[in-house]
């Protein structure tokens, strides 16, 4: 028994000396780095509806909603052709917006449509509910179309931060333009 004893400690020590503890330790260390990561992504998410003054929609709300039949204008922020005309949520229609925060209104940064554009899409009704998303939940597109319609006096407006890959994730059906 105490042979075994010593065996084992020997083994332990030479895995220690030679390295092979380490990785347990590297993926320890890479569980606290990703956990870290999810934060700053949570506060970012929460600062930008912070900032731009509205709410947010999970994906299963945002599928009860469109399955109800309720009145939604939903807006795809993507590029036309590298993403909505590929694939895109149920009904929804396609307005360009960038990625980093659009302070002043840029026909160059949405495809050369202009402020009264987005009005004439989003319509007359300020209390109509509209859902605006991009890519995934880092993705800042939906932020900036979004806020824009907040700035432009809409009331029930709403991010779907996970976007179209959320919506994929969740084996929901998806739209390609025709």
């Amino acid at each position: 028994m105490r042979i075994e004893k010593l065996i084992l400690k020997v083994v332990l020590v030479v895995c220690v000396v030679a390295g092979m503890v380490s990785p347990a330790a590297a993926f320890l260390g890479d569980k606290f780095k990703k956990e870290r990561e999810k934060e700053d992504g949570a506060i970012k998410l929460v600062r930008e509806v912070q900032r731009g003054g509205y709410d947010v929609v999970a994906t299963e709300e945002l599928k009860k909603w469109i399955d109800s039949g309720q009145d939604i204008l939903i807006i795809d922020t993507m590029p036309l052709a590298a993403s909505y005309e590929k694939q895109h949520v149920p009904g929804a229609v396609q307005f360009l917006f960038p990625i980093p925060d659009m302070e002043q209104w840029d026909t160059n940064e949405t495809d050369g449509k202009t402020q009264e554009d987005f009005i004439n899409l989003l319509g007359e009704d300020k209390d109509k509910r509209i859902v605006i998303y991009c890519g995934f939940v880092k993705c800042t597109r939906s932020h900036n179309g979004a806020a824009w319609a907040v700035k432009l006096g809409y009331k029930n407006v709403y991010r779907y931060p996970g976007g179209i890959f959320a919506w994929k994730g969740s084996d929901y059906p998806i739209e390609k333009a025709e």
